[in-house]
């Protein structure tokens, strides 16, 4: 059973032009053409009676679960989650450090094809000590069949976060991603376990990619034997 994965920080739908624009999101994301799709930085301004998050699944034919982390009178800012996999249980996580920025992460369970799946898909923060902090409680949530992904904000390859998630979750290829226009850094991850799942790994550059965010997404081919799974 083979499933594609894919994390990509949407900059509020602002593109390198700085321009605010929704429509490039929305192809972006149909040009991934992924089971599952991690998404940050999401804000909801009102969009045609909509949130953004559910025009977004609505124009892209993908359920929607928000993980919103700042509430607002226009909307949420946080993460979300697209998926064309059944959903199972829903964890919303609070990784927030008082005085910063709220951050989360959202934990469900995906069954896709006979293969169920937890799926963890955060945004963590500026601050190395901060991050620190917000990958000692994800890792006490990582289960057996897992897939760990966002934007790990983490651009010290030997830093201690990374040095954590590694001894669960072992290597995965460091990506540059950002910035869109000339990446140098990757921020945004895709970690799988148990190992030796991903079949491919890739930064996803096209011309709309890089002019609707300053991220790039990341996709991961990732596959399962449906049998093992369900002896798990």
């Amino acid at each position: 059973m083979r499933l594609t994965f894919a994390t990509y920080n949407i900059h509020r739908c602002v593109g390198r032009d700085g321009r605010y624009d929704p429509d490039r999101i929305r192809d972006v994301i149909r040009e991934l053409d992924a089971d599952v799709i991690a998404v940050q930085e999401i804000d909801a301004p009102d969009r045609h009676g909509l949130e953004l998050a559910h025009w977004l699944g609505e124009e892209s034919k993908l359920q929607v679960i928000a993980g919103p982390t700042l509430l607002e009178r226009k909307g949420h800012h946080g993460n979300a989650v697209f998926t064309r996999c059944q959903r199972g249980d829903i964890r919303l996580l609070d990784f927030s450090v008082p005085m910063y920025e709220p951050r989360g992460a959202i934990d469900l369970d995906l069954s896709c094809g006979g293969v169920t799946v937890q799926v963890i898909a955060t945004h963590l923060g500026l601050r190395p000590w901060e991050r620190r902090i917000q990958v000692e409680r994800l890792l006490q949530r990582v289960g057996d069949n897992c897939v760990l992904m966002g934007d790990f904000n983490e651009w010290w390859l030997w830093g201690h976060p990374l040095r954590e998630i590694k001894a669960i979750f072992g290597h995965s290829p460091a990506l540059p991603t950002f910035p869109s226009f000339r990446p140098v850094l990757a921020l945004d991850r895709i970690w799988i376990r148990p190992t030796g799942r991903v079949k491919s790994l890739a930064v996803h550059r096209t011309r709309l990619s890089a002019k609707a965010s300053d991220h790039l997404p990341l996709k991961a081919v990732v596959e399962w034997d449906a049998e093992e799974n369900a002896d798990r």
